[in-house]
């Protein structure tokens, strides 16, 4: 069981709640996970209307308490908004304002955006929401830096996510903020989703669902690519391990993954680089070299551009206390 002095999430329940969204917060945030130690999250539910909430989908809800119950959250998850137009009461933006001055993560999935943008806490700062409401955000708050095609964005103790499913990247990635890689790819495996995607990918790729015949014949590349990300991979040598012509793979690959296959492998290089620098004493040149950067300078280069700090940096601001030995990573 969780303990009183661990974290505590609390999603938001109002009436006309978004179903899945809300799904999401305790899929991530509300399930028993004894496998991962006393210390994991508490979860409640905060409903900001009297009664049993009315959710999207005709169930209906008991929530375990009122808008007090975010005086008291480490974690505070908005799961989407009744609409761009709808407003947002009072009490709510009075609570969540108090919130974040205290110092709580509150994170926003899909339209919840909306509510945050209310209360004041996006003014200034970068922001995201699902692609079809993006320049109705801006225009309506028109001092938020809206990040229209992205996953998700990270702004320290405010956290923002793109449409449904990017809401389940935005919680696994503050799990792996709170517990580390091994705990956010955890829960990833019982969600059967992938554990890592950056929070700058694209919201949606041109064919979201590939072809049969062509996701057969590129899945096995990407696991390939993956358990060798220390090789060097060339353009050629991948559409000829895919059985493709070049112009065809570079094609098909766009079509599957939304991006090159250039910059496909720069994110695992670097999502790889993270786990061993988080779980592990690997000095940075040997991270370098494992992933497939050759040297340090690059790799620092890279976390730089896209993280915005140094691979020690990163270290030090993520490294987890129960880390494995050097020689037992592979």
């Amino acid at each position: 069981m969780p303990k009183a002095s661990s974290p505590l999430a609390v999603a938001l329940a109002y009436d006309g709640l978004c179903t899945f969204e809300f799904g999401v917060a305790v899929e991530v945030f509300g399930l028993p996970r004894p496998e991962l130690g006393p210390d994991w999250y508490r979860f409640a539910v905060a409903a900001l209307d009297a009664g049993p909430l009315r959710a999207m989908g005709g169930i209906r809800i008991e929530a375990d308490g009122g808008l007090d119950l975010l005086d008291q959250a480490d974690v505070i998850v908005v799961p989407g908004w009744r609409g761009a137009s709808e407003p947002v009461p009072d009490p709510l933006i009075d609570a969540l304002r108090l919130a974040e001055a205290r110092g709580a993560r509150i994170l926003s999935i899909c339209s919840g955006a909306f509510v945050l943008a209310a209360a004041g806490l996006l003014s200034g700062r970068r922001a995201t929401t699902h692609w079809r409401y993006a320049a109705t955000l801006g225009k309506l708050y028109p001092d938020i830096r809206v990040v229209p095609d992205v996953l998700y964005v990270d702004e320290g103790n405010i956290l923002t996510s793109a449409g449904s499913a990017a809401g389940i990247d935005l919680c696994l990635h503050l799990v792996r903020r709170d517990f580390g890689p091994e705990a956010a790819n955890s829960v990833a495996r019982r969600l059967v989703v992938q554990p890592h995607r950056e929070g700058g990918q694209a919201q949606f790729i041109e064919t979201p669902v590939p072809v049969a015949r062509e996701g057969a014949r590129l899945a096995p590349l990407l696991d390939h690519l993956r358990q060798t990300l220390s090789e060097n991979h060339s353009l050629s040598s991948m559409a000829s391990r895919a059985g493709m012509s070049l112009r065809t793979f570079l094609r098909r690959f766009q079509s599957m993954t939304g991006t090159t296959p250039g910059d496909w492998l720069l994110m695992e290089r670097l999502s790889r680089a993270r786990d061993l620098l988080e779980c592990s004493s690997l000095p940075v040149e040997e991270v370098a070299t494992r992933v497939g950067f050759g040297s340090a300078a690059t790799l620092r280069h890279h976390f730089r551009l896209r993280l915005g700090l140094s691979p020690a940096n990163y270290r030090a601001r993520f490294r987890r206390v129960a880390a494995e030995e050097p020689e037992k990573i592979k």
